[in-house]
Formats: structure tokens, sequence, C-alpha cells
């Protein structure tokens, strides 16, 4: 379909959409679903761009083959990166690999058990600020070592980060790590890789050791979308200029909130509100949807 002229507001049912295929290796393309498309408008070793119609997608057969080759895909508007204006991102489990909460349990013999309802909390099963107090209170008395023991031998970012973080720098995209984890990580993770903005829980520290007990505003689903809203304000972007990307269930909102969301390895009712998820590759593919 032609590339139609567009005006400075970006109406999403105006503008021409791309089918993005993201995959490990050409080899992995099925040759048979290209005699269904369009000629691509880009192609290289690791993506494929395919003008569409807005409503374009896959039946179930084809979606299962793309899952089966490790192919990420998704049909969005075909913008530039450098449109967008701001990124918002969950930590645990989005841009990092681990959950620090259950890391940080593991120091008291107890990961397993924050760990089940750490998972069934991102499932959606738990109320979030319930399920988060009552882990750091079995957190109570844990020497605040742990804490840098984690950031410092456990805590690893997910494949593809950086190169999305020099990506956001390059293009002038800023970059807010919103969490409902704990500040320790996200203020040394903001000084360590230079991006903008960071906001999750406080851990309450008396005497070097953990209370059991947070201070000030809980992070939430409804924070994180809230924290978007002002954010994309205050820097006057239109909604289609935010991004946000994360795994769990309290990042539907913001997900929903922003003009892309990106579901990260996520679980399922998070995948089912996103524009996008990513499956199988890193956070590089966040910017492999853009040209």
């Amino acid at each position: 379909m032609p590339a139609r002229k567009i005006s400075a507001t970006y109406a999403p049912e105006l503008m021409p959409h791309a089918l993005v295929l993201q995959f490990p290796s050409a080899e992995a393309l099925p040759s048979a679903l290209f005699t269904r498309l369009p000629e691509p408008d880009y192609a290289d070793e690791k993506r494929m761009r395919f003008i569409v119609e807005e409503g374009f997608s896959f039946n179930e057969a084809d979606a299962a083959l793309l899952d089966s080759r490790q192919i990420d895909h998704a049909v969005l508007p075909d913008r530039a990166f450098g449109e967008l204006g701001l990124i918002v991102s969950d930590m645990d489990s989005t841009l990092i690999t681990i959950e620090c909460v259950d890391e940080i349990a593991a120091g008291v013999g107890l990961k397993d058990r924050v760990a089940e309802i750490t998972e069934r909390s991102m499932r959606g099963e738990l109320d979030f600020e319930q399920s988060l107090r009552s882990r750091v209170a079995l957190l109570a008395g844990l020497d605040e070592r742990v804490l840098a023991e984690v950031y410092e031998n456990v805590l690893r970012l997910s494949p593809g980060a950086e190169f999305l973080l020099d990506e956001c720098k390059a293009h002038g995209v800023k970059f807010m790590l919103v969490s409902g984890g704990f500040t320790f990580f996200t203020e040394r993770l903001q000084q360590r890789l230079g991006f903008e903005y960071q906001h999750a829980n406080i851990l309450e520290i008396e005497n070097g050791k953990l209370t059991g007990r947070l201070k000030g505003r809980i992070i939430d689903a409804q924070a994180k979308a809230d924290l978007l809203r002002e954010y994309r304000d205050r820097l006057g972007l239109q909604p289609h200029q935010v991004l946000a990307m994360g795994d769990g269930a309290n990042d539907i909102p913001m997900l929903k909130e922003a003009g892309v969301g990106v579901a990260y390895r996520a679980k399922p009712k998070a995948q089912a509100v996103a524009d996008a998820c990513i499956n199988f590759g890193g956070l590089d593919r966040v910017r492999g949807w853009f040209k």
C-alpha cells in the first residue's frame, strides 16, 4: 500500500502499517509464507518489514509456524525509532533477568516461598501491593549487605538492554525505569547505564538491617501508568511517542496507556494487551520494531 502524507499529529488510523518479522537467522524464515506477503520494504540478516493494511494478521497456523521458528512478529504503525520521545520500562524480568526480591530472600533461605508469591502476583492472581508488603516483611532482620551482593553477583542485564539504551541516546529518546522493585537497584542501574529517570519502592533500613517495611509511595500498576502520563505531559509528548515495556500483570495499565506497549517474555495477561510481544529475542528487538 502506498505511503500517504500524514499530519504532525500522526493519527494511527491514517498511517501505513508495517509487519515486522525478527528472527535469529535467515535460515529460520519459512519460505512458503512469502507467497502470501507483499514484497519486503526492508530486509537484513535479522529482520524484515512489509507494508500492510492496518488490520493485517496471520492465521493461527502461520502464527504457530513463526513461533516454532522463534520469530517475533508484530504489525505496528510504520514509524522511525527517533519519532519516540520516551521509553518506560519495568525492571525485574524486563531490563534485568532476575526478580530482585526473590534473590534477596535467598539470603534468609526463603527464595522459593517468596518466588511463588512473586509469580502469582505477576500472573495477576494477587493484589500487587499486598503481596509486595508480605514479601518484604519476610526480609526483616536481613543485613543490608545482601542487597549489594545481589546487585554485584546475581543481577544481569537482559540481552540487548545496553544496545537499546545506546540507541535511545543516539536518537534522543529518553528512558525511564519504573519498578515495583527497589530503589537500591534502580538507582545503581541509572548510574551505571546513564538513563534519565527512575522510580521504585524504598526499603526501610535501620542500623544496617532491613526492617521488613517500605517507605513512601508504593510503585504499583496504577503508579506506573500515572508516572507514564506525568512524564509524557512533562516532556510535551503525544501518546504515540511513548513506548512502554514490561512482563507482568502490574505492567498492564502502562502498556495500555502507552502509544506502543511491548510485552517482553511476558505473562499471558500482559501479552494479551500488548501491541507487540518479544517472546524469543532480546531487548534489541524493541529497536527492531521501528525504522
